[in-house]
């Protein structure tokens, strides 16, 4: 059967608020911004882990020749999603980043799993929590992801950003996050730009990162 409870590291993860985050920023600064953000969906979701940024002046980014049918989102306002289709497989998700008509956003790559597991599991079709979200297809896949969330505003739901709140945060005894940065997967242009960015140690990344530290 599905797993119903969190993993023993989220046992006691301290309340969560609405994470703040200024989406009319560079698509960099967002992506490592949004790492240790949890984001549901439904209320299913978990921990942000793994991101990649992608902006209009880069040749590996959606928007690099402009607006399309396909892309239009990515140019909208700031803050919403941008949901596509890889390989006509695989339904991604993308925060818009920048002004409105800019064309940048933050691929979501990877989330350590912490609400509604048991639900992810059924989505995906096995067990292990540490695959359920590791990657971008997987990810929206457990979170029930598709075109239809294409534009929707991140800030409202079905979407939530959160994080634990700065008294918490104090409580914990908790420093900054230690954030890794690295070159981007599965593209052929602009690839040694180091615009992945990672949870430091975390287990549920789609792909390990060689040393380093932003």
């Amino acid at each position: 059967m599905p797993r119903t409870t969190p993993d023993p590291a989220h046992r006691h993860t301290p309340p969560l608020v609405p994470a703040a985050i200024d989406f009319s920023a560079p698509a960099d600064v967002v992506a490592r911004r949004l790492i240790g953000v949890t984001l549901l969906v439904d209320g299913v979701g978990g921990v942000i882990v793994e991101t990649e940024a992608y902006d209009q002046t880069d040749p590996a980014s959606h928007t690099f020749g402009g607006p399309t049918a396909r892309n239009a989102a990515m140019f909208g306002p700031p803050g919403r999603a941008y949901v596509y289709r890889s390989y006509g497989l695989h339904w991604c998700i993308n925060t818009v980043c920048r002004e409105a008509g800019h064309g940048a956003g933050v691929l979501l790559r990877a989330l350590e799993p912490t609400h509604g597991i048991d639900m992810q599991q059924v989505r995906r079709g096995l067990q292990d929590v540490r695959l359920l979200c590791a990657g971008p297809g997987r990810l929206a896949q457990a979170l029930g992801i598709d075109a239809s969330f294409n534009g929707l505003p991140l800030d409202q739901p079905p979407f939530a950003l959160l994080e634990p709140g700065a008294a918490a945060t104090a409580a914990a005894g908790d420093g900054p996050l230690e954030v890794v940065a690295g070159p981007r997967i599965g593209i052929s242009k602009a690839v040694d730009v180091p615009w992945r960015f990672g949870l430091r140690g975390s287990r549920y990344l789609s792909r390990a990162f060689a040393a380093g530290k932003v």
